[in-house]
Parts: C-alpha cells; sequence; structure tokens
C-alpha cells in the first residue's frame, strides 16, 4: 500500500450532537453526543488507514487541548508531524438531527505565526510519500496565497497533491493546478458566482480558468459524482441511502479517489469504490469504514457512464 501524507491547517475537535429535532430559541434535549479529534485532513487520513495504507499527519495543532488528538494518533498508528502552536485547537459544534438534517457551527481557528509556518516547511522538507492530500479551511494569518504556495512547493518536490477545501482557498487552489480536487457543486457556485449542477456547466467553469488539474472530482450530493478528466469524464450514480450524518462524506470521497487512483485501479473501478465509500459514510455518525462486504453491496448500487 501506498505512503500518504495529509495536511490539516485548520484542525477541530468535532462535537457532535444528536437530536429528534432542533428546535430555535427553545430548549433541546440530546439523544447522544460525541467529541472526537478531526478536521479534513485528518478525516482523510482516518479512511485512507481504514484502508490499508500508511499516514503520515500534519500541519498546526493548538498547545493547550492537545490531549485528544496524540492519543487519536496512538490509537491509528499516525505518524505525527504536526507543528504545535500556543493557544487550543478550535471546536466546531454539529447538531445532527433524526431527519439528516446537520447544523454546524465552526471555530475559527488559532493564529499562526511566521515561525510555525517556517518549522512547518522544515518538517515536511524532502518527505518521502506516495501523495500528498491538504484538506479544510485555513486558520488565522495563513492568506491564500501561502495556501497556493504550499501546493506549488510540494508539486515542486515531485509529489502529487490533492486538494479539498472552498472558497477563495479553493479559487487559488485551482490556478495553480494540483493534482486533484474535490468540490461540491455549492463550493463551485459560490467561488465563480456561476451555475454548477450539469457537466457542461462545470466543464466550463473549468474551461474558463484554463485549468491544467488531472483530476476534477464534483460531488453533487444524491445527484452522484463527476469525475472530469482530459478524457472520458465519467459519472457516479448515487445509491439510495438512509442519511443520518453528512460529516465525512466528501472526506471519504477524496480517500476513496487516492486510495484507487494510487493502487491504480481502472478509473471505472476508483469512481465506483470511492462513490460507495462516501455514501457509507452519511449513514452513520463518524466515517469508519465498514466491513467491505457492505462497501461491495454500495457498489452494486452504483452505475458508472461516460460524459462524452
Amino acid at each position: 500500500m501506498a505512503k500518504i501524507l495529509t495536511i490539516t491547517l485548520n484542525p477541530a475537535i468535532d462535537v457532535t450532537v444528536e437530536l429528534d429535532t432542533l428546535n430555535i430559541g427553545e430548549v433541546n434535549r440530546q439523544k447522544a453526543s460525541q467529541s472526537h479529534a478531526a478536521g479534513k485532513g485528518l478525516n482523510v487520513a482516518q479512511v485512507l488507514r481504514d484502508l490499508g495504507h500508511d499516514l503520515v499527519v500534519s500541519g498546526f495543532l493548538g498547545q493547550g487541548n492537545r490531549q485528544i488528538f496524540d492519543q487519536h494518533f496512538e490509537e491509528q498508528s499516525f505518524d505525527n508531524q504536526f507543528i504545535y502552536v500556543e493557544g487550543e485547537t478550535r471546536q466546531n459544534i454539529k447538531v445532527a438531527e433524526s431527519s439528516g438534517r446537520m447544523t454546524d457551527i465552526n471555530g475559527k481557528g488559532f493564529w499562526v505565526s511566521e515561525e510555525a509556518k517556517q518549522a512547518l516547511k522544515q518538517k515536511l522538507e524532502n518527505i518521502q510519500v506516495d501523495a500528498v492530500v491538504i484538506s479544510g479551511s485555513l486558520p488565522q494569518n495563513f492568506s491564500v496565497q501561502e495556501f497556493a504556495d504550499l501546493i506549488t512547493w510540494f508539486k515542486q518536490q515531485g509529489h502529487k497533491v490533492a486538494v479539498d477545501t472552498s472558497g477563495q482557498a479553493l479559487e487559488a487552489a485551482i490556478t495553480v493546478n494540483p493534482w486533484l480536487i474535490k468540490p461540491n457543486t455549492d463550493e463551485l457556485t459560490e467561488t465563480y458566482h456561476l451555475p454548477a449542477t450539469t457537466f457542461a456547466e462545470q466543464q466550463a467553469i473549468f474551461a474558463k480558468q484554463q485549468t491544467q488539474i488531472e483530476n476534477i472530482v464534483v460531488s453533487m450530493g444524491e445527484h452522484g459524482v463527476n469525475w472530469l478528466r482530459k478524457t472520458d469524464s465519467m459519472h457516479a450514480s448515487a445509491p439510495k441511502v438512509t442519511v443520518k450524518s453528512t460529516v465525512g462524506a466528501g472526506d471519504s470521497m477524496v480517500a476513496g479517489m487516492v486510495h484507487g487512483l494510487l493502487s491504480q485501479h481502472t478509473p471505472q473501478e476508483t469512481l465506483q469504490t470511492a462513490t460507495a465509500i462516501a455514501s457509507n459514510a452519511v449513514t452513520q455518525i463518524g466515517f469508519q469504514l465498514p466491513p467491505l462486504s457492505t462497501i461491495e453491496d454500495l457498489k452494486q448500487q452504483i452505475s458508472i457512464s461516460s460524459l462524452g
């Protein structure tokens, strides 16, 4: 299996509260709650680890509440290459209703000094991995230009770089042509103020940017996934599942795509498996990989078609 580095610049402690229905302005009684070390890059790392890969994890973490992350890294056998900064890692509150609706209240993250940024590069310079995945939002004092520069820096070292982010960070990433990106339709519309629900609309957005990105994976919720490539773009249908939480679904898709590409699976197998892994993620609180028989059952419900 591959050795993969995931970068989480602005991680979080996710506090998920389960309710029947969220009643605004009233007292609500929780059914259950859980807290776990999170952040999009760490979510990707967990799924990739479940798929059998070796994981190096890095980025920035707050010194003040590092214990939950250190314990998580030990349990998952991650190679911890994080830079610890002053303060605490933010908390994200996620309210999960029985209907599947999720309400997020996200913290904005800590301040990252110039010294911490340099320390990150020094720690990761010349690292030997098969791919780099950079996921999530940016912390305070980390600009979108610095984000683009970080992607370019890894590319100059010869690494395949996959990126999953949104807003101005997504726009900056697209300008430097990473190996893979995974926006959803809402993120594309938010970034470029253009419709992005159809293959033609998605093609038009990226043609206008004159992008050279090899793998553009656009997730569309219940409408499936489009994989835009220079040749033989593909669509995967979405299987019928009961949605419990969408947290981690996009991260699972990224992990599944990276897994398939690095394992040299066929394009059809790669997209079908990634879609199944992401579809399974929405059926649970969390995104741990189920028995492979469950993934195989979901794959039987997913059709792959050409987007010629």
